[in-house]
């Protein structure tokens, strides 16, 4: 489901106030997500290439007007990488298109419990592509977080006992977990522009990037929306917009360590809509592994938050 800019792309900055605005705009964030998800999830026959386009067409309009007033226009068009937007552009439109399509196959809650697996792959991915150094404490929750997203998977991974390949839920579970990976991709395309790159311009042009590769999906099959649906498709690009504003500022107030584990609101919120708006009842699998993944998540953030405090202690003993 998460379909926004990774928050990796905020720069450092001084934190202008108590880390209660800052939980507050990280919760309004969340709200605005779901929200997106749900819209996009009640299109019901939209492919998942359209999705992607409207999402990020009407993401643009707010997000632009927003570093209009805030007079960021101008450099928000600047870059001194345009090939790396554009890949970073193409692995989020990848990530987007197959976790839109599983949002079409399976349960809201299920699709958002799959895709936490994104920092637990981070984690992997940058330990074995970038040689980054991971103890033991990480690896143990990243392979318990694991543990948890091949619960909730394996129920749905009937193509392993029956062979059919036709089952949506099967194909749903798929797509949400490559989508994960995918994303995790994407973060770290992300990382590498953040040495270079001003946050604004990785949100407006992965917007504007996004929007375009989205279009390529036109031959496999894009259908006129009814003015409901079209509705609903721009209400989604507004809120997907909006919050990736709220993200962007949520992380100017708290440290990340502290905004982080907030993310996991989303699940919350996802069951009960499941329930409410789709008739969507979690299962035993779902609710476990979830758990399991929130959990190894949670530790992970925690573990990082201790080892910069002790980071910091050390800088601060060696300065004369």
């Amino acid at each position: 489901m998460t379909a926004s800019v990774p928050s990796a792309a905020i720069t450092s900055v001084r934190y202008q106030g108590g880390p209660l605005r800052g939980i507050t705009l990280k919760v309004a964030s969340v709200c605005c997500f779901v929200v997106m998800a749900t819209l996009l999830k009640a299109t019901q026959t939209i492919p998942a290439g359209e999705l992607v386009f409207f999402r990020c067409f009407f993401a643009i309009l707010p997000v632009v007007a927003y570093l209009a007033w805030k007079r960021q226009l101008r450099t928000a068009l600047y870059t001194a990488n345009p090939r790396g937007h554009v890949l970073r552009a193409l692995i989020g439109v990848v990530s987007m298109g197959l976790g839109f399509f599983a949002l079409t196959r399976l349960p809201l809650p299920e699709t958002t419990a799959i895709q936490y697996a994104t920092p637990l792959l981070i984690v992997v991915f940058s330990a074995l592509l970038l040689k980054e150094q991971v103890h033991l404490f990480r690896w143990s929750a990243v392979l318990v977080g694991l543990v948890g997203v091949v619960i909730i998977l394996w129920p749905r991974l009937t193509v392993f006992s029956s062979g059919n390949m036709d089952d949506g839920a099967t194909i749903g579970a798929i797509a949400s977990f490559c989508a994960a990976i995918m994303a995790a991709f994407a973060m770290m395309q992300v990382r590498k522009l953040v040495q270079t790159e001003r946050t604004e311009a990785i949100v407006v042009y992965f917007f504007i990037s996004a929007t375009i590769l989205s279009l390529l999906t036109i031959p496999f099959g894009w259908i006129m929306p009814t003015p409901e649906q079209a509705v609903l498709l721009i209400c989604a690009g507004f809120a997907g917009g909006i919050g990736q504003l709220l993200l962007t500022s949520c992380y100017r107030y708290a440290d990340m360590s502290v905004i982080a584990p907030f993310e996991y609101v989303s699940l919350i919120l996802t069951i009960i809509i499941g329930m409410v708006v789709f008739s969507d009842v979690p299962t035993a699998p779902m609710i476990i592994g979830a758990l399991i993944i929130v959990g190894s998540g949670i530790a992970v953030i925690l573990r990082e938050h201790y080892l910069g405090l002790d980071r910091v202690k050390a800088r601060e003993a060696n300065t004369p």
